[in-house]
């Protein structure tokens, strides 16, 4: 109990008492990040009509499992996970208003319009959907298959034991154009569209799930008023940190940290390849083979069927440490990352744009081969074209790790940007303009004579 008055001292009046309880509740609402799934099946009745999930609730993990109880119960247990790295309820209204007569969503929504059964739950907690890959696992004997080549016709499928299909969709960097990102969604809903119209005419009875691992709206927080801002904020980021760097070590001492929230390849521009939960989540990786020295240092990611049609796939970050003496200090830096398939097939891309003093460690919001990225990779040799490679939010270290863990981080955006030069620029003319404006008035000069009405006329000589 609150001593007498001092809910009074904290809000005075009733309006601001009800200011008060308001922000509480938008602080505590918010510090939840929540995802849609949709889920649908061929079959008639799975979910109970009077199933509700009231306006605003969170679906958590217990009540998801409930929920998902019909699909580990039905006959034929063939179920399709579609698995986004973000989506938010916003997105399927945002995109479709925002784009005119484009519809990024067009198959899902006849999907489930033309479906025996559905359910849509517009918030389940990420933390259930980071996980419900392992759950799936645990909840069933289920032959798992990671369907990449998208042709579901190729598939053996045994109608008589529980089927596991993981489908990884196109991530959705985040920080590019809106365009690109519609692209990628409208691409996302034609594999989606692709595969469900495969499996149906094969006569297969199958259930779909189709959910996000973290939303993509998280920025829309900064509408609570300024006094929640920077908390939400602060939250924002330690939320975003949902599992621990993958940490290389050396006896007690840790030699490399590496961290990011997504880390996927495409080979061919076409079978995606998720190494994010394998990597940070179930480490399901080797980096025996990584190597940690006071100059140079190299992260070994090594990784055992990956996908289908891959048996092993080696992924490495060189990086080396060097004294420079226009900056009288070290610097740590990524030289090239290398991709080896199968042992044969050697993929090298050279680095730009990643550095940082030795005793920092670097981060950067997106590092691939796309051009929009502020650090790229780029190829060089030809089998390196044939890869495409989306990291997010990186963050790595290879030299100086105190206390195992990441120093201050020195980020790939500039302090110079495009439009701190613009407004640099335009500051500068401006004040051109007015300092010439001033300099001309202070050119101005008066008569140091006058005519006198009663006297002669003033007569000034052609000399003055």
């Amino acid at each position: 109990m609150h001593p007498p008055g001092a809910m009074t001292r904290l809000c005075p009046a009733a309006p601001a008492l009800l200011l008060c309880s308001l922000a509480a509740l938008l602080q505590t609402s918010l510090a939840l990040d929540h995802v849609p799934m949709l889920l649908w099946s061929t079959q008639r009745s799975q979910w109970n009509p009077d199933t509700a999930v009231h306006e605003g609730q969170v679906v958590s993990a217990q009540e998801l499992m409930l929920l998902l109880q019909p699909l580990f119960t039905q006959n034929s247990r063939n179920l399709v996970l579609f698995l986004q790295d973000r989506l938010s309820t916003d997105d399927f209204t945002y995109f479709s208003e925002s784009y005119g007569n484009k519809n990024p969503f067009q198959n899902v929504q006849e999907i489930l319009q033309s479906s025996p059964s559905s359910l849509v739950l517009p918030a389940v907690d990420c933390k259930a959907t980071q996980n419900l890959l392992s759950v799936l696992q645990e909840s069933g004997d289920w032959k798992l298959t990671n369907v990449t080549n998208l042709n579901v016709s190729q598939l053996e499928l045994n109608a008589s034991n529980p089927n596991l299909l993981v489908v990884q969709l196109q991530p959705l960097a985040s920080g590019l154009k809106e365009i690109s990102t519609l692209e990628a969604v409208a691409e996302n809903d034609k594999i989606i569209g692709r595969v469900t119209m495969d499996l149906q005419e094969r006569g297969i009875h199958f259930s779909v799930i189709y959910t996000a691992v973290r939303p993509s709206r998280i920025s829309r927080r900064t509408d609570v008023v300024a006094e929640l801002r920077r908390q939400l904020m602060a939250a924002e980021e330690e939320d975003s940190l949902s599992y621990p760097p993958l940490n290389v070590t050396t006896g007690n001492y840790s030699c490399i940290l590496f961290y990011a929230s997504n880390f996927s390849l495409k080979a061919n521009s076409s079978v995606l390849i998720d190494l994010t939960n394998a990597t940070f989540l179930t480490q399901n990786v080797d980096i025996s083979a990584s190597e940690c020295s006071d100059s140079n240092t190299t992260l070994s990611l090594k990784y055992t069927k990956p996908v289908n049609g891959i048996s092993s796939l080696e992924i490495r970050f060189l990086m080396t440490n060097k004294f420079y003496e226009v900056s009288a200090r070290k610097w740590s830096t990524l030289n090239s990352v290398e991709i080896v398939q199968d042992g044969e097939k050697f993929a090298k891309f050279n680095v730009s744009g990643i550095s940082a003093p030795a005793e920092y460690s670097f981060h950067c919001q997106l590092v691939g081969t796309s051009n929009l990225y502020p650090a790229r990779l780029v190829p060089s040799n030809n089998e390196a074209k044939n890869w495409d490679v989306f990291i997010s939010k990186l963050q790595i270290q290879g030299f100086n790790i105190i206390d195992n863990q990441f120093s201050y981080a020195s980020d790939c955006t500039g302090f110079f940007t495009p439009g701190i030069w613009m407004g640099l620029v335009t500051s500068i003319i401006l004040l051109w303009i007015l300092t010439y404006g001033i300099h001309m008035i202070m050119q101005l000069t008066t008569n140091s004579r006058f005519d006198d009405p009663k006297g002669p006329a003033l007569s000034v000589p052609q000399t003055e």
